[in-house]
């Protein structure tokens, strides 16, 4: 793999099985993001948009081919090293925000750290500084709007200091003011800190802040 692609997939396919009938969602797609880059896919609904997301980022086996992040096939190594990965060198940023109700942002914004066996509340009282929730840190999810939960979100995808920010429509459940400051925000973190970042979205706007668009139709990517 070149030095400078940082997540390549090649002849990949997912299909799912829905009674007698066989869903094809990806039709043997070529993918490669360089390091450093920020990639959105758009498309449809139900194009495969999340699919091919959670694929890439070794959460969804495919049917047949092959994804490499940083080197590794990601479905040729151990569980196990599948775990370690998503931990140390992965973020991610849901459109569900999947903060825990019961533990403050502060809590939150640890949690990757404590999984992988690090107690580091500095750093996380300075990554919500940089999302602009000091003042909110010892506040529970409850407590805090939907734009502010995704900044906690944001600022917990970076915990472990990830070489590659995944985000599956991470503007979904947001107003569109809202969500343009969430994408805006995404990018000036994923540029300051030099993270790979790969967002769904269905918002071909916000898509065209980043560096490249890819749009998913009949089970392939196509640049736009």
């Amino acid at each position: 793999m070149a030095d400078d692609v940082h997540l390549r997939a090649r002849g990949l396919r997912k299909s799912f099985r829905l009674g007698a009938t066989t869903l094809e969602i990806l039709r043997g797609l070529n993918l490669d993001v360089r390091r450093g880059e920020c990639v959105f896919l758009c498309g449809a609904s139900g194009a495969g948009k999340s699919t091919l997301l959670y694929t890439l980022a070794g959460l969804e086996r495919p049917t047949n081919g092959d994804v490499h992040f940083e080197n590794e096939d990601l479905y040729r190594v151990s569980a196990a090293r599948q775990a370690e990965l998503r931990n140390s060198r992965m973020g991610f940023v849901f459109q569900s925000y999947m903060l825990l109700p019961e533990l403050t942002a502060l809590e939150n914004v640890a949690l990757p750290g404590l999984i992988g066996g690090r107690t580091d509340r500095d750093r996380a009282a300075e990554l919500l500084k940089h999302v602009g929730l000091a003042d909110r840190s010892h506040h529970l999810p409850s407590e805090l709007s939907g734009g502010e939960q995704q900044r906690v979100a944001i600022a917990r995808a970076l915990a472990n200091r990830p070489t590659m920010l995944f985000a599956d429509e991470p503007t979904g459940n947001l107003d569109s003011k809202t969500g343009g400051e969430i994408i805006d925000l995404l990018l000036g973190l994923a540029r300051e800190n030099k993270t790979t970042l790969l967002a769904v979205t269905h918002d071909t706007n916000l898509a065209a802040r980043g560096d490249r668009v890819l749009h998913i139709r009949d089970g392939l990517l196509q640049d736009s």
